[in-house]
């Protein structure tokens, strides 16, 4: 299935795995390139040593293309970069920043670059940065979010009104016929999350897993829009802070709610009441732990049968 976006990754299918923090380690972003879609490292959840050794050990488990997703944030950004560079890997999606910062340093040391964005003038940025792809995601994705809670359905084709490089569509896509969807509505391909943290491979913890089979419409909010904006499952942590928001919290008073490492406490560590459990509203559609390639296998022939119901209306 040869377009804009298999020929820009050199990949067969138009599909990102995305790159979720303590969730998208080598076996996941291997398992995924090895499947014919786009495998993504999240280095969101890992310091610099610890993301050398999953390029390394990525680079000897897959032949084929796989890329680092880098939220700009980080602290420790150019040790990063450095080592992205240093170890060959050809592709890098940013995210959580401006892109003009690291898009003309990337593109020099000849890397493949797309960029996340969650806007229309966002998207125009990324563009005008030089990225070769845009990453439009809705607010129902899991994790961090934009703050103006654009869908996805509207999202892309107002991204692709404006603009001229390939566009990936992210945010509430699990299955082939929501990849369907998400083309027709203008999207060169799609970047996969909460599908894939719900796999086999994810280094996410086995309870985490089970709890996004469980998981239910209603059962995710769009949270801490003061600090970042994430969707989080309702858990006793997000109780906990809708119990603080009624008394009109400041932003450090949330910041101290949260405290540090809760991601890695739930996602990681498994511990569903006070870990901070991210997973977008598709969850509700995800119903067992599956490995990536009967996930992309799945996904190809819902996506065909999709099209051949389509073709018959």
């Amino acid at each position: 299935m040869a377009n804009r976006i298999t020929e820009l990754f050199n990949i067969k299918y138009p599909i990102v795995q995305a790159g979720m923090v303590w969730n998208s380690g080598w076996r996941l972003a291997s398992a995924s390139s090895n499947s014919g879609v786009l495998g993504i490292i999240g280095a969101g959840s890992m310091y610099p040593d610890v993301l050398r050794e999953h390029i390394q050990k990525c680079k000897k488990a897959t032949n084929k293309p796989f890329g680092v997703n880098v939220p700009m944030l980080y602290p420790n950004i150019q040790e990063i970069m450095d080592i992205i560079v240093e170890e060959g890997v050809k592709i890098v999606f940013t995210s959580a920043g401006n892109p003009k910062t690291w898009t003309p340093w990337l593109k020099e040391q000849g890397i493949t670059v797309a960029h996340v964005v969650s806007s229309v003038k966002f998207a125009l940025k990324a563009q005008e940065a030089g990225v070769d792809a845009v990453v439009a995601e809705g607010f129902e994705a899991g994790g961090h979010n934009g703050r103006d809670e654009t869908t996805t359905l509207t999202l892309i084709p107002m991204v692709k009104e404006q603009i001229q490089i390939p566009l990936i569509a992210a945010g509430g896509i699990a299955t082939g016929q929501a990849m369907l969807a998400a083309m027709v509505l203008g999207a060169d391909g799609v970047q996969v999350g909460s599908r894939f943290a719900a796999s086999e491979e994810s280094s996410a913890h086995i309870d985490f897993k089970k709890l996004i089979t469980d998981t239910k419409e209603g059962h995710t909010q769009l949270t801490l829009k003061e600090l970042a904006p994430v969707r989080l499952i309702k858990n006793k942590f997000y109780n906990d802070l809708q119990e603080l928001y009624k008394k009109s919290p400041t932003p450090e008073q949330l910041q101290e709610l949260l405290g540090r490492g809760r991601a890695k406490k739930g996602m990681f560590e498994g511990d569903l009441e006070e870990g901070e459990l991210e997973i977008g509203q598709v969850a509700g559609l995800i119903h067992d732990i599956k490995p990536v390639a009967q996930i992309v296998e799945d996904m190809m022939r819902e996506f065909t049968e999709a099209k051949k119901q389509v073709s018959n209306l």
